[in-house]
């Protein structure tokens, strides 16, 4: 373990900004963590997972951490279920793959989502019909103020949509360490009804899916759809998807007789960003080293020069142009920095 200095953090993000961070490390333990948490020559500090999550819009006058917590344990199992737990640096995609390769179920649905592990309960990840919640048992976390783990539950972890405990009451104050699941070794529970997964299957001449099946359907449209940070600079979905009242559904079908919906409970739906987006005009427009991606609206791009600081211009000029339009408003779920 060893603090570097002037450290670009362009290969630690997946959009790609050259952003440096005056102090870095690399932590692989909890007790590498809990020493350097303990270093008071660098008052300011920064956790960084996976860097999937995050628009860098400045260089960071900071000691930054790096989380690279490696493992997958299994801690128990019978005939029907397993539980599994994860280390936080373990890549979330690398993950779900394992679980195909053992034939466990439950997040195949979740496959080829960017980041790692500690960061997934964050904002309760979740696509095509399934979150993260529906197999979490636990998480640990590691106080910052008492430098002690404590367990969460599932219960304390107060999930939402692309919301948890972590994001409001606790936001700052833990650094989650490991993830417990549950999963399924046998009767799985498949959800091919949400967006396109079942269509997918059916080009590939799948009748009778299997969680793989699932896993490479979802990975095949996220692929035509979502650019491969590794090419293009991106973080995945950018903004959240507004969640409004049925009276401002009725209201929106008036102007808008084709907007899709999802229904959230009785009384709120659920309203594509990516859609508000693409009916706003942003779709595939491009501002010279950045812009919006041409086959999903959801994803701001960095082609290869672009400061964070623009990208982040245009994420507001799309959010004040969606309220014009829509009166709906629609929040980034990146973390902006």
């Amino acid at each position: 373990m060893q603090i570097e200095q002037n450290i670009s953090l362009k290969t630690y993000n997946t959009f790609g900004l050259d952003v440096k961070a005056r102090y870095f490390v690399s932590v692989s333990n909890v007790d590498e963590l809990k020493s350097v948490l303990a270093l008071k020559e660098y008052p300011e500090k920064l956790i960084l997972g996976g860097g999937s999550n995050m628009l860098l819009t400045k260089d960071l006058n900071k000691l930054v951490i790096h989380i690279n917590l490696k493992g997958i344990e299994i801690i128990s199992e019978n005939d029907d279920f397993v539980t599994v737990k994860a280390n936080a640096g373990e890549n979330w995609h690398e993950f779900v793959i394992w679980c195909m390769n053992h034939d466990f179920g439950g997040i195949e649905n979740l496959s080829l989502i960017p980041g790692n592990v500690g960061t997934a309960p964050i904002q309760n990840i979740g696509a095509y019909g399934i979150e993260l919640k529906d197999n979490f048992i636990s998480c640990e976390g590691l106080s910052l103020k008492t430098f002690e783990i404590r367990t969460f539950s599932k219960s304390e972890c107060q999930f939402g949509y692309r919301d948890s405990i972590f994001k409001r009451h606790e936001k700052d104050k833990f650094i989650i360490t490991s993830v417990t699941f549950k999963f399924t070794k046998r009767n799985h529970k498949l959800n091919i009804n949400y967006g396109t997964i079942s269509s997918e299957l059916k080009s590939l001449n799948i009748v009778n899916p299997t969680i793989q099946d699932i896993s490479k359907a979802v990975i095949s449209i996220r692929e035509s759809k979502l650019p491969n940070p590794k090419i293009i600079g991106n973080s995945g979905s950018f903004f959240k998807n507004p969640v409004i009242s049925k009276l401002e559904f009725e209201m929106l079908l008036q102007n808008f007789p084709d907007a899709p919906s999802y229904s959230v409970s009785e009384d709120e739906i659920k309203i594509p960003a990516g859609w508000l987006i693409e009916k706003a005009g942003f779709k595939g427009k491009r501002f010279g080293e950045y812009g919006v991606h041409k086959n999903q609206a959801l994803v701001l791009v960095n082609y290869g020069q672009a400061k964070g600081s623009d990208i982040l211009k245009l994420s507001k000029l799309i959010q004040k142009t969606v309220l014009r339009l829509f009166n709906i408003s629609i929040e980034a779920e990146v973390n902006i920095l």
